[in-house]
């Protein structure tokens, strides 16, 4: 027989966090500790549903006026509006003034490829796809290969992350604003930067945005965690609304995977601010010609679900109880991570672990560190030291904080 077409094709090497999970579930130590996945844990290291989702689940399977029919292309409009008022807030301009618009996505990775595809064919002009797109250093990997797929050609890094002092380099960040190119697109993410858990203050972000309208910079903020982060759905917006007070246009793509526990629902939107209403609508109808090409319709549950809970005052104060629950867990797990290791008297400085923000702390362990972490404690973590503080339990804080003692005291 002929040999396989397919015969050239590379085996591409797996999603390191991916990666890192299988190895956790095949190894059969008891003491193992996974602190790389990406999602919630309770203090038992289980998955939390949401009582509020529970609740939103049964009142929709007891609804006998839903059906399977398909969603409009852009999705549920309910959970649209529902879902960019939360991230530009009930008394935003742009709500008032009929200049918001938006997409239903398949998680806030989907939302990332509408809006990457529609820049790349429409962002001040047609198919630039030599715009240059700005990805902080370091961000979440799916950044770049979003906007590489998306056909841009041009991606560069931003100064973020300062490793000395364990924080923003905002003069890094500032200074390679200044030199980009005009029109060139920033990648923000909005609160709870992954990997590093550090964000700009808000008088910070106002040295941001000033640069930025000198510039003629287009920001697309990522907002994956807002409520989850802080515990406030305000405070975890602020850099999003801010820019739309200063009068930009911007894309804003929302995951709901985290603060409403639906990670499998793969619910998404893309909020669209622009100067009026008609570009607004201009924008929506290319939009949709590239959903219909992608996956044509959203599916309606975790819409529906989100959208329900929303858009009741009750369920919604309900919701914001159960996302504060996971917030303020993960505040305690840097606290006493941090606590423990000032007690062991491990070397350097540990504020930063506290002083970050939402689901992921840089460490600042080094790669040989982390593997000393992995192959002889049995702590899973990232090689760029980032671990997930949901990864931490009351049970294991003790083991985990003598264990990144161990390592920092014996490894260089």
């Amino acid at each position: 027989m002929a040999a396989s077409i397919f015969a050239a094709v590379p085996r591409s090497p797996p999603v390191a966090v991916f990666k890192l999970t299988a190895d956790f579930r095949e190894d059969s130590d008891s003491r193992k500790v996974n602190l790389g996945v990406g999602a919630y844990r309770t203090d038992e290291g289980q998955p939390w549903v949401l009582p509020v989702v529970k609740k939103v689940e049964q009142m929709i399977a007891n609804d006998n006026s839903l059906n399977h029919e398909y969603l409009p292309i852009l999705g549920l409009p309910e959970f649209r509006a529902n879902a960019s008022r939360i991230a530009l807030g009930d008394d935003s301009p742009a709500i008032k003034e009929n200049r918001v618009g938006s997409v239903q996505s398949l998680g806030g990775t989907g939302a990332l490829r509408i809006g990457a595809d529609f820049l790349r064919r429409w962002y001040n002009g047609n198919n630039n796809t030599a715009t240059p797109i700005y990805v902080s250093a370091p961000s979440w990997e799916n950044h770049n290969s979003v906007f590489m797929d998306a056909g841009f050609k041009d991606i560069r890094t931003y100064h973020y992350w300062d490793a000395a002092k364990r924080g923003l380099d905002l003069q890094g960040l500032l200074s390679d604003m200044e030199q980009a190119p005009e029109f060139s697109i920033f990648i923000l993410h909005a609160c709870a930067h992954n990997p590093t858990g550090t964000d700009p203050t808000p008088e910070q972000w106002k040295q941001i945005a000033a640069v930025m309208k000198r510039r003629s910079l287009f920001p697309f903020f990522d907002s994956a965690y807002q409520g989850f982060a802080s515990g406030s759905l305000e405070k975890d917006a602020w850099a999003v609304r801010y820019f739309v007070s200063e009068g930009f246009e911007l894309f804003c793509a929302q995951s709901f995977s985290k603060n409403f526990g639906l990670y499998n629902e793969r619910v998404g939107n893309l909020t669209v601010v622009g100067k009026d209403a008609d570009n607004v609508q201009r924008v929506l109808s290319q939009m949709e010609k590239i959903v219909r090409t992608t996956w044509s319709n959203p599916p309606s549950q975790g819409a529906r679900i989100v959208a329900t809970t929303l858009a009741s005052p009750q369920l919604f104060d309900e919701w914001k109880g159960n996302v504060k629950t996971m917030a303020d867990r993960v505040l305690l797990m840097r606290s006493e991570l941090r606590s423990r290791l000032e007690a062991l008297g491990t070397p350097g400085t540990w504020n930063h672990i506290t002083e970050q923000i939402g689901m992921f702390s840089f460490t600042g362990l080094n790669p040989k560190q982390v593997e000393y972490m992995v192959k002889e404690k049995h702590i899973y973590l990232m090689a760029s030291g980032r671990i997930n503080m949901c990864g931490l339990t009351t049970k294991n804080l003790d083991y985990v904080a003598k264990s990144i003692h161990e390592a920092v005291t014996k490894i260089q």
